[in-house]
């Protein structure tokens, strides 16, 4: 977790919120519980006050990932996400049976005043972005939705792992949690030995 609002550039602009390899371990809170699902949801209730539960996921994701997304957007379904995507995503969603909305990119100007995604976010209409890097012209979108997303403190992912990650945390989440003590961890780790 990393404060990505306070982070800008010398002319004032929020810094790309796409982590490198060597920062994507660093963070500042930690989940424990019995399994992943579970840890994760703790670790971003304490990070950021849990994760959405519902509303509407905006999903644009590079061509290597096109396959990847398939899952876990028919799982953001089935939990009660309204999807919108890019015309690319969209239209592999679409074709592996998942009802989902076409929004313009940041850089397609709309003549009939319609918004693009980053108007979208601004206005408050999305509740979880997933936008994965890619290269060429994706890379300028790339930025201003994401800049959007911290700016409007939305749930942001920018992998498909933290994005299968955050989708079965979502169904942990919906369980509850227990609260215990790292001792009481430890004993049972004890007790297991």
């Amino acid at each position: 977790m990393l404060p990505f609002k306070r982070f800008r550039t010398r002319d004032g602009k929020i810094v790309d919120s796409v982590l490198g390899p060597e920062m994507r371990s660093t963070g500042e809170v930690m989940g424990i519980d019995k399994d992943f699902p579970t840890a994760f949801a703790k670790s971003q209730a304490a990070a950021y006050g849990g994760m959405p539960t519902s509303g509407t996921v905006f999903i644009s994701v590079a061509d290597a990932d096109k396959r990847a997304v398939i899952l876990p957007a028919h799982r953001l379904q089935q939990l009660g996400f309204n999807l919108v995507a890019t015309e690319g995503t969209a239209e592999i969603l679409s074709r592996n049976g998942i009802a989902v909305t076409v929004v313009a990119k940041y850089s397609e100007t709309q003549e009939d005043g319609a918004q693009n995604i980053v108007d979208l976010i601004n206005d408050g209409q999305i509740d979880i972005i997933v936008n994965t890097p890619s290269g060429g012209a994706a890379r300028a979108d790339g930025y201003e939705i994401r800049a959007a997303a911290v700016a409007a403190d939305k749930a942001l992912f920018t992998t498909m792992a933290v994005l299968g990650a955050a989708v079965s945390g979502m169904d942990a989440a919906d369980e509850g949690f227990d609260v215990r003590s790292l001792q009481e961890y430890a004993l049972d780790r004890e007790a297991a030995l």
